[in-house]
């Protein structure tokens, strides 16, 4: 049966609200939904903080830094997934199958935190270790907290993003001044710091998937990192990209494809237009859908953040159908 998901993030301000609408349209695989429009705290990189351990981080006038101890906002981001998960445990009672949460990469977040003294943290090799072993501590923890708050979930999918993962094995990420770039961090280096958050997924005892709807991420390299999803942007992949998710498919290992806009389009695809491309696709792969389903997962390209409400609960419906229609 083929699978389908959303990527993580929505407009608004109300999770109970967001939470309803996901768990109603992705009764197979709903999430833990994020809220970026309720402020800094709630992006992408605050949640990323507020479940590493050990280190503290505050909120400068340029963005998150590392520190000594965590700061007020470090303390409400940490606070304010502690609220989510609160409610998701209110509103999952009684749930039984599969679910997935969210957590930014160690890439992702050296690619957008600062170090104590200024700087971002990829500048640093000792620094960017640092981050990703306490991130891998901090899910390993996450992940044990939503098992108990979730005791009827058989299948926990932990999707790690990594939007910034090709900027930084591209030597793309600006310095300070955005006058420069920081070096290239190399693929061994790289693989490494993603495979102790990959391997504390699954040490936990959850599914580690990677996320990324960014051109240019070696897919190999996530595979052999220990990821068991991917997830990607179906327009966006070149002919190594669909090799590569070929090759993880016949693994028996899960690749989520993005087909439906993340954003309001001027027209807006039919299920049937949706099921006709990931068989096209299946087509030139040579794959049998009847195969592959159970590995095969349908989502919109991206996060639906920038979405308004109406195509959000659109855009769901559709990777629903979608989902049925192939499966059928």
């Amino acid at each position: 049966m083929v699978t389908a998901t959303g990527i993580g993030s929505y407009p608004g301000e109300s999770l109970e609200e967001t939470l309803r609408t996901v768990l109603g349209e992705l009764p197979d695989l709903p999430h833990l939904p994020e809220l970026p429009d309720r402020g800094i705290t709630a992006g992408i990189v605050g949640r990323g903080l507020a479940v590493m351990a050990e280190l503290g981080a505050d909120l400068q006038p340029a963005g998150w830094r590392l520190t000594d101890a965590p700061g007020v906002d470090h303390r409400r981001a940490r606070s304010l997934l502690a609220q989510d998960l609160d409610t998701l445990e209110e509103l999952t009672q009684g749930y039984e199958g599969a679910f997935k949460i969210q957590v930014a990469g160690p890439w992702t977040l050296a690619a957008s935190v600062e170090k104590p003294r200024g700087d971002k943290v990829l500048s640093d090799f000792g620094a960017r270790r640092e981050l990703a072993q306490a991130l891998a501590e901090g899910v390993g923890t996450h992940v044990a907290d939503v098992r108990r708050r979730l005791p009827g979930v058989d299948r926990l999918v932990v999707q790690v993003d990594e939007p910034a993962l090709s900027a930084v094995l591209a030597g793309k990420v600006p310095t300070a001044s955005g006058f420069g770039r920081h070096r290239t961090v190399h693929p061994p280096e790289a693989s490494e710091a993603l495979s102790w958050v990959l391997g504390a997924v699954s040490d936990a005892g959850a599914e580690p998937w990677v996320h990324t709807c960014a051109a240019g991420t070696p897919l190999p390299l996530l595979r052999t990192s220990g990821a068991r999803g991917i997830s990607v942007d179906l327009g966006l992949m070149t002919a190594a990209d669909h090799d590569a998710l070929a090759e993880a498919l016949e693994d028996g290992e899960t690749v989520a494809l993005g087909v439906v806009p993340s954003l309001d389009p001027a027209t807006a695809p039919t299920d049937t237009e949706v099921t006709e491309r990931v068989l096209r696709w299946l087509d030139m792969l040579g794959l049998d859908p009847a195969e592959v389903g159970e590995q095969l997962v349908v989502t919109p390209t991206c996060g639906l953040a920038g979405a308004s409400p109406a195509w959000v609960r659109q855009a769901l419906a559709l990777v629903r159908t979608s989902a049925a229609n192939l499966s059928g």
